[in-house]
């Protein structure tokens, strides 16, 4: 009987944070080789010790989809973050020139993630999500530790949800914190954690407020799925919120027992909504 083929290297193109890390283990342990394309500046050393790997500068499109197909990739992922750079401090290749232009159109992050994923498929890759290699990431309904919303939080919530929507409907943030129907701050550019920084500053007597985190409508979620970790649970309690909200089955949870204790610890909730609740 012939040898089973090994199946072909999973590509992972990797920005910062844990989420490259985790896909590279999940990847080895299904038997599947991990080809990092990482990416100057912005990946961990930590991601390619180990792996095949290729150094890219962010601009060199041609770049790496050449390293992709001599690695033999047919499916890749886009994972971690990444600060966007001005487009006039890149330099690009004639494949990436061309690219840039088209972000430059774009305007907002999922706009520009839509172009990247566009790229690949043309070059015909299979662009994958995040979840479909780490599906027990993906946020589960209801709490996710010891508490839940207080009743007269759930005004907070739906309030939250609202505002984020209207922002993801211009591809702006994927954030908002709000205090007792009181709005304290917006996700921009700056980050989950950078907003709860801010908004420690701007809360209220009372009642604390709560973190509502949702994709974008209509948003490419295998690019960019919103994601919480034990740090937003940390960040949200110094911040003096009740709590954390995202969307069940469209959220990324890393670490979940962690985030789960360090909501108990501090007394916060972590829920997942549902639709129904999102209605």
């Amino acid at each position: 009987m012939a040898a089973e083929e090994s199946p072909a290297p999973l590509g992972i193109l990797a920005g910062g944070g844990e989420l490259p890390f985790l896909l590279v283990q999940a990847s080895r342990a299904s038997g599947r080789e991990p080809f990092v394309i990482a990416f100057n500046g912005f990946t961990e050393q930590r991601v390619v010790a180990g792996t095949r790997h290729a150094w890219v500068d962010l601009a060199k499109v041609g770049q790496t989809m050449r390293h992709l197909h001599e690695a033999g990739c047919q499916a890749v992922v886009f994972a971690g973050g990444m600060r966007r750079p001005s487009l006039s401090s890149l330099i690009p290749d004639l494949r990436g020139a061309a690219v840039l232009a088209k972000i430059a159109r774009a305007g907002g992050d999922d706009a520009v993630l839509r172009v990247l994923v566009a790229e690949m498929e043309a070059e015909g890759f299979r662009v994958l999500g995040a979840d479909d290699i780490l599906g027990d990431l993906i946020a589960r309904a209801g709490s996710m530790g010891a508490h839940a919303p207080a009743l007269d939080t759930w005004s907070d919530i739906r309030r939250g949800a609202a505002v984020v929507r209207a922002l993801g409907a211009v591809d702006v943030g994927q954030a908002a914190v709000v205090q007792q129907g009181i709005v304290l701050g917006v996700e921009a550019a700056e980050g989950t954690d950078a907003l709860l920084a801010r908004c420690g500053a701007l809360r209220r007597e009372g009642r604390g407020g709560v973190l509502v985190k949702l994709k974008k409508p209509g948003q490419e979620r295998r690019t960019d799925l919103p994601m919480i970790g034990a740090a937003t649970v940390i960040n949200a309690a110094a911040a003096g919120l009740v709590g954390v909200a995202v969307e069940a089955g469209e959220a990324l949870v890393m670490g979940r027992a962690q985030v789960a204790a360090e909501a108990d610890t501090r007394g916060l909730f972590v829920y997942g909504l549902t639709a129904a609740e999102l209605a």
